[in-house]
């Protein structure tokens, strides 16, 4: 679904101009977006499948929950908003908590440049796994993974190639945080 987002400048900060997101990856502007990563106390991190169709990494593991920010909305609530539509969840907000930004620039091909400013939130799942809902139109499964597996299988050439290459560091920092909180 194309939509209205706001273009950002070197920064991160908004610029006031807008622009649908299909123009801002054709044209590799600088954008903004949320990652929700949820773990459980059981040290389990809630991963999703992208879609065949996406036309960014399709099939592939991702993180928990993720989604473009609407034209002049805030990351939060872009994040709250995400949540509910892709695992069927109202997650309130006083529980997801910043862990700060993540800039990346991906060129899938002249006609696709992602340049996004993430916002990352970890939240713990405590809502059961059961009653989550995927939005089919976006994910194509979820699941539950340890902790410690997810790390081992995203350090090996033959197993990473499952996930989406969001790098070593964002990684690194991701799982950095979730441990702080087990």
């Amino acid at each position: 679904m194309d939509e209205y987002i706001d273009l950002l400048d070197a920064n991160g900060n908004t610029t006031g101009e807008r622009c649908l997101k299909s123009v801002a990856h054709k044209n590799g502007y600088y954008h903004a977006s949320v990652h929700i990563w949820f773990y459980t106390k059981e040290q389990q991190i809630l991963i999703q499948q992208r879609i065949a169709s996406k036309d960014t990494f399709p099939n592939l593991w991702d993180v928990s929950v993720a989604g473009h920010i609407g034209f002049g909305e805030q990351p939060l609530l872009a994040a709250c908003r995400e949540i509910n539509e892709e695992i069927g969840c109202n997650f309130p907000k006083e529980k997801l908590l910043p862990i700060g930004t993540f800039s990346n620039k991906v060129i899938h091909s002249v006609k696709l440049i992602d340049f996004e400013l993430h916002h990352l939130y970890l939240g713990e799942l405590n809502v059961d796994f059961d009653k989550l809902k995927i939005q089919e139109e976006e994910v194509a499964a979820i699941k539950l993974i340890p902790l410690d597996t997810l790390i081992s299988e995203l350090k090996s050439p033959q197993s990473k190639t499952k996930y989406v290459p969001h790098g070593e560091v964002y990684y690194d920092n991701i799982f950095s945080e979730i441990k702080k909180r087990l």
